[in-house]
């Protein structure tokens, strides 16, 4: 009986363009064109002209389709054959056909990793326009040559083959980059959550007491409440809990409370329908849905509006949400972090701020101390903005300070807090000239009393391993983040190297590539 080529063609192409699973689609095909041209196996083989090597990345016979990745090098003269080909139009052909695969010029090689050196065979060739070269196979074995008609018939799927064959390679190579982005988010979470738990400037010793708090309520799904003066690390410590807690692979969502327009603030946060008001085009999802599964901080809570401090109660009591504009509720899983430096009970006594919502927020505050209370963390914070700021700044080497310089840091009382100091090292980075770093614009602000006073003065204590710590750190700044070395602050310290690194190793202080904070 005469074959319909419209209906072989739909059907063929139904088949092989119906799954971005190739395997699965390339097994429908074979299965499908069985009944109109002989074939015991059928695959797909790839070659790269810039490694000369073929490989077969799926195959299809009648146990089923599957993905494989079976490599061969081509011989010096396969390649030299193909790249002819490829740069020479009149050589292309829309279908191989050989009777032997061992026989064919270019596929014979492949023929020992493909398995069947006497079968018969057809392949329709790639498309001129691609940089690689690809081919769609079907073989027979049992020495049947394959006729003028099967030929034909193979050759009206030239189209849809590349069609499929092009959707798949973008398909892969999307699923790679996926893998790569989830590699590369996998391994920078675990970074963060080691710098985060373990590397806070401080942690072992004026931060000791807050990040014992951290390390308590971090597990949990309680809210928390930050409360500090500006620029004490507040975000620092937020994200630190977020990173320490089983929601750390879910989003941590960023809201500066003070920095939204009062008109947008319920918008910004809780999101709109389209058409709930003037301008509103499309439907937006506020904060709260987007940290679905993870943290949302509020910074600056005491800027929000008497209506979002309503809505914001009821997302931490019934955990939902409803768009401005909508009438639909919104399910959410989130944990509130919520940060400020305001007095929030002066507030409530002013009717500023709610009292049911301050007390819902106020599970497990955690006060953190400004920088004047824990002045021994200076140096270390002096020596991480300086590695910081340089590698930012693109500077080659890290400047050392001039003498006198970290003394002059510790007698200042820092009313911005460790912002107000890194700002500072910039500064001073930016001036120097790659000279040592001054400090000489400091002047503004206000002294300290002596650093020589009691520590009770102070209103701090300082044991021995805090003395030693900050003895190890002036000297590795003074050092320029050398350990041994002529140079280096063992030398200063007039100590072995190595019994020095064992002192670092015992108080935590990292050395090497790590930096020396």
């Amino acid at each position: 009986m005469p074959i319909d080529e419209n209906y072989f063609f739909r059907e063929a192409t139904l088949r092989i363009c119906g799954s971005l699973e190739i395997e699965k689609a390339l097994w429908d095909c074979f299965m499908y064109i069985r009944n109109y041209i002989p074939a015991d196996i059928m695959h797909i083989d790839l070659y790269d002209p810039v490694t000369g090597t073929g490989e077969i990345i799926a195959k299809a016979d009648l146990s089923g389709g599957e993905l494989t990745s079976i490599k061969n090098v081509a011989p010096a003269e396969v390649r030299q054959l193909i790249e002819e080909m490829r740069i020479n139009p009149q050589m292309r052909q829309k279908v191989f056909v050989a009777d032997r695969f061992s026989d064919h010029p270019i596929m014979g090689y492949m023929s020992e990793i493909i398995g069947h050196p006497d079968a018969a065979f057809m392949a329709i060739g790639p498309k001129p326009e691609w940089d690689f070269l690809s081919g769609i196979l079907v073989g027979k074995n049992g020495g049947e040559k394959y006729s003028e008609e099967h030929v034909r018939l193979f050759s009206l799927l030239h189209e849809p083959f590349a069609i499929a064959l092009s959707n798949y390679l973008r398909y892969r190579e999307l699923l790679r980059l996926k893998e790569i982005l989830t590699d590369d988010n996998r391994y920078l979470q675990e970074e963060l959550r080691q710098q985060t738990g373990e590397e806070i400037v401080g942690a072992h010793f004026g931060l000791k007491q807050v990040m014992e708090m951290v390390n308590q309520v971090a597990p949990m799904s309680s809210p928390v409440l930050l409360l500090g003066e500006t620029g004490t690390g507040k975000e620092v410590i937020a994200t630190a809990i977020h990173n320490l807690s089983p929601r750390r692979n879910g989003p941590f969502i960023k809201v500066n409370c003070g920095a939204i327009p009062e008109s947008l603030m319920d918008s910004e946060l809780f999101g709109h329908e389209k058409g709930a008001f003037t301008g509103a085009f499309f439907q937006k999802r506020g904060r709260f849905e987007r940290a679905q599964s993870g943290t949302i901080f509020l910074d600056e809570i005491g800027e929000l509006t008497p209506g979002a401090q309503i809505r914001l109660l009821r997302v931490i009591q019934e955990k939902e949400i409803e768009r401005v504009g909508g009438t639909e509720t919104i399910k959410v899983d989130i944990r509130v972090i919520a940060a400020t430096h305001r007095d929030l009970e002066s507030m409530l006594a002013e009717g500023k701020f709610r009292k049911d919502l301050y007390f819902r927020l106020r599970v497990f505050p955690v006060v953190i101390p400004p920088l004047r209370d824990r002045y021994t963390d200076i140096p270390a914070l002096i020596q991480y903005f300086m590695v910081k700021k340089t590698r930012e700044m693109g500077f080659v080497e890290i400047p050392t300070l001039a003498p006198g310089a970290i003394d002059k840091l510790m007698d200042y009382d820092w009313p911005g807090n460790v912002r107000e100091l890194q700002n500072a090292v910039e500064r001073a980075l930016i001036l120097s000239r790659q000279q040592p770093l001054t400090f000489d614009n400091l002047s503004g602000i206000i002294p300290r009393a002596s650093v020589t006073k009691s520590e009770n003065d102070r209103g701090t204590s300082t044991s021995l391993e805090q003395v030693t710590s900050q003895t190890i750190i002036k000297a590795l700044v003074m050092a320029d983040g050398r350990v041994g070395g002529e140079k280096g602050a063992a030398k200063l310290l007039k100590i072995n190297p190595s019994t020095l690194r064992a002192k670092m190793r015992k108080l935590v202080i990292p050395f090497g590539r790590k930096g020396a904070v």
